[in-house]
């Protein structure tokens, strides 16, 4: 990467302060850019779902895999619930959604609350072996008493196919969803035309095995070492280190217990958060893979504004990711993002993948229960992980005494609603805009891999201005 007419400016910028610069070009489809990460996380697009506990839990961690994203699951997570929440990820299948299911005998009552669940927007009915015998959507809920038994309501003409159909096929059935049943005829799997058609554009994150993959994060307190090998254990394929304040002794020492637990398992280790080419040096140095970036760029932190401490994050990205190459790490450019263009830039600074927390707090997959303010919108929570909420269900084991003086201090927000876009409700309409803007991008600068967009990028310095200007102004 390099900078406009070669002036590399003096003062740190933001990703509004930047902007990519349009060069000749022989890629002729977006569709032929490769969004692969090379940090050996084996994820197939540049996308992290942050370890925050609003926004990363098993249908987010199932879906974006199946997209090929990853999701770090919290650090705040129980080593045995952890355990089992990667077993059901990984017994989901790579390319059929797990539906929702209830029985004939259920309320309409339980369709209304399991709807919001998933973006595909039905619940298959099911007999007592488990084989479809229709569907419920929220037409089908619409007017009718809530304690109406859905063997009333179902449409009984959903098609059913073999799981093993092409998903080329389930797109030309015409169908708003198709059931897919194994060889016995029970529920295994469920497509609608538009996960049909994402099947064919992204390709799953798998680990060796075939099953999908996902991540998990451990703090730097206790016994690390023994909680990184339950993690381990329990079949995580990529551990994350992570505290605020990343270049520190105590996430040193930490990062070293865990380098050791791993040992030669093929698990990648990320460790972080830290802002400057030392603290990557001596990240790599003590035995991390890839180093997180970002300290107070996120939608929830309050850092910059308790502390003063910090760095704007497009320079934070730039200076770490330099670093990160001459020591043999990668980076991940952790908060700060909230457009598709924020990401390219990113990833033009030269960071192998973006974490996305909030923005990803306002969807479907999402853990949290969707709510509807008093004009009737669809929200949900979301807070930081520094936030009063977040270190009280962190130190829920301490000592009343305790648990009151360190609440005492808090470096995030503790609610705040994140709304569902109605265009792009679900994580997986996110990830559509995240993704077709980076390949926009890397066509419009001449690249064909990630690495390529950051070697062929050149950034501009703009005002204000020029950042509005580029908005869109007829909404």
């Amino acid at each position: 990467m390099r900078f406009l007419d070669g002036q590399t400016p003096t003062h740190d910028l933001t990703y509004d302060d930047v902007f990519l610069v349009p060069a000749r070009s022989s890629v002729t489809s977006r569709f032929d850019v490769d969004l692969a990460t090379a940090d050996g996380t084996g994820a197939g697009v540049p996308v992290i779902a942050a370890n925050m506990t609003a926004v990363a839990g098993r249908r987010m961690a199932e879906t974006l895999a199946r997209r090929g994203a990853l999701t770090v699951l919290p650090q705040d997570v129980a080593p045995a619930a952890v355990a089992e929440i990667v077993a059901w990820i990984k017994s989901r299948h790579p390319v059929w959604d797990t539906p929702l299911v209830l029985t004939p005998g259920d309320a309409v009552a339980d369709a209304i609350n399991l709807l919001p669940k998933r973006a595909h927007g039905a619940v298959v009915v099911v007999d007592d072996a488990g084989r479809p015998v229709g569907t419920v959507d929220e037409a089908a809920c619409t007017g009718v008493d809530r304690f109406t038994r859905l063997a009333d309501v179902l449409d009984p003409g959903a098609l059913t196919v073999p799981l093993g159909t092409a998903p080329r096929e389930v797109f030309s059935s015409g169908r708003s969803v198709v059931l897919g049943v194994d060889g016995d005829g029970r529920l295994a799997g469920l497509l609608t035309p538009l996960g049909a058609l994402r099947a064919e554009v992204y390709a799953p994150t798998l680990d060796a095995g075939g099953r999908l993959r996902t991540a998990a994060a451990v703090g730097i307190n206790g016994d690390v070492a023994v909680k990184a090998k339950a993690l381990l254990d329990a079949g995580v394929d990529v551990l994350v280190i992570d505290t605020a304040h990343g270049h520190q002794d105590k996430m040193l020492d930490a990062l070293r217990a865990v380098r050791a637990a791993v040992g030669d398992a093929p698990v990648p280790v990320v460790a972080g958060n830290v802002v400057t080419a030392s603290g990557v040096r001596d990240l790599a140095a003590a035995g991390a893979d890839v180093v997180k970036v970002g300290v107070g760029p996120g939608a929830m932190c309050t850092t910059r504004m308790m502390t003063g401490v910090g760095r704007p994050q497009f320079s934070a990205v730039l200076e770490c990711a330099a670093a990160g190459r001459e020591h043999g790490v990668h980076v991940w450019a952790d908060g700060g993002v909230r457009h598709p263009r924020d990401v390219a830039l990113a990833l033009a600074a030269g960071a192998s993948a973006v974490m996305i927390g909030s923005w990803l707090a306002g969807t479907y997959e999402s853990p949290g229960d969707l709510l509807h303010d008093e004009s009737g919108r669809a929200y949900k929570e979301s807070f930081g992980m520094a936030s009063k909420r977040a270190v009280s269900a962190r130190t829920r084991g301490d000592g009343g005494f305790e648990r009151a003086l360190k609440g005492l201090f808090e470096e995030g927000i503790s609610s705040s609603r994140q709304l569902l876009d109605p265009q792009r409700p679900g994580v997986e309409d996110v990830l559509d805009g995240i993704c077709s803007g980076v390949r926009s991008a890397a066509t419009y600068a001449g690249a064909r891999t990630l690495g390529e967009l950051h070697e062929r990028a050149v950034i501009g310095v703009q005002t204000t201005a020029g950042f509005t200007e580029g908005t869109p102004h007829g909404l």
